[in-house]
């Protein structure tokens, strides 16, 4: 057999370098893309701000905006930031654990999934704006608002899990059960490392549902967060300072999405990636 040299191998490591490359481009190319989208949207907004919104009063510029939010200052900002993200990393936690944990037993045992899947259905179609009132009568505190933020995310959890826990491959699955391993084998071995790419995208989704719960909690009273900040300065006609928490509040959930999507990213190295 003729020996391989190392020439050989050149095209493939040359082919090997440029799909890692163009991986690079198509992520520098939509980066730039959504770099320019955003300021030319702000571009925009600015000049419609002062020339065909300025007699509105409800619309203001960025300028304005971005002025008001420095004037305010970390003091006015950090604490109600630190109330919403305690809430909601709260009720995220709970909700996926309690996601999670529906999967595992829906998937061990399918005649509980049968009774409960359904219930999880009716715990999603419930209007959380709703059942906020009557929340804040029954419990005190920051439970509700906790109580909101694991309801927005639990089945937006439920489903990912339950999606990557059955995608495992059926010949690792034939192949545990060959050798002895019966379905809690197969849960750990198999089907926990295939449901993580599935998991980590619901995952990604309930991060800034869960602050759209907490958020949702504070308008039904509280002391101090982001949703409280918000009725307090719109009630004091406070336009400039309402768009700044809004946009606050935006970014801190974009936020949050990316690094649930970057932890995911990290972890599921080997998984496909999908262009976008």
């Amino acid at each position: 057999m003729a020996a391989i040299s190392p020439g050989d191998l050149a095209p493939d490591r040359r082919r090997g370098r440029r799909r890692l490359f163009s991986g690079r481009d198509v992520d520098v190319r939509s980066l730039v893309t959504g770099a320019i989208g955003f300021v030319g949207l702000v571009v925009v907004w600015e000049i419609a701000g002062h020339l065909v919104l300025q007699g509105s009063k409800t619309i203001p510029p960025p300028s304005r905006i971005v002025t008001k939010m420095v004037s305010d200052g970390w003091n006015f900002y950090w604490p109600n930031i630190h109330t919403t993200l305690r809430e909601a990393a709260t009720g995220w936690l709970w909700g996926n654990l309690i996601a999670i944990t529906l999967a595992v037993t829906f998937v061990q045992v399918p005649l509980i999934e049968r009774a409960l899947l359904r219930v999880a259905v009716a715990s999603y179609c419930l209007p959380i704006i709703a059942i906020g009132p009557i929340l804040a009568i029954i419990f005190s505190g920051d439970a509700p608002k906790v109580i909101l933020a694991a309801l927005s995310v639990i089945f937006t959890t439920l489903i990912g899990a339950l999606v990557g826990l059955r995608s495992a491959d059926r010949t690792s699955l034939d192949m545990v059960r060959a050798y002895g391993g019966g379905s809690w084998t197969q849960l750990w071995q198999v089907r926990m490392r295939a449901s993580l790419p599935s998991l980590f995208a619901g995952l990604r989704i309930a991060a800034p549902a869960a602050m759209l719960g907490a958020i949702i909690g504070e308008y039904m009273g509280g002391d101090s967060g982001l949703g409280v900040a918000m009725i307090n300065s719109q009630q004091a006609l406070e336009i400039s300072r309402t768009w700044g928490i809004a946009l606050a509040t935006t970014a801190l959930s974009g936020l949050t999405y990316g690094l649930t999507a970057l932890v995911g990213r990290s972890l599921t190295t080997w998984a496909p990636r999908v262009k976008q």
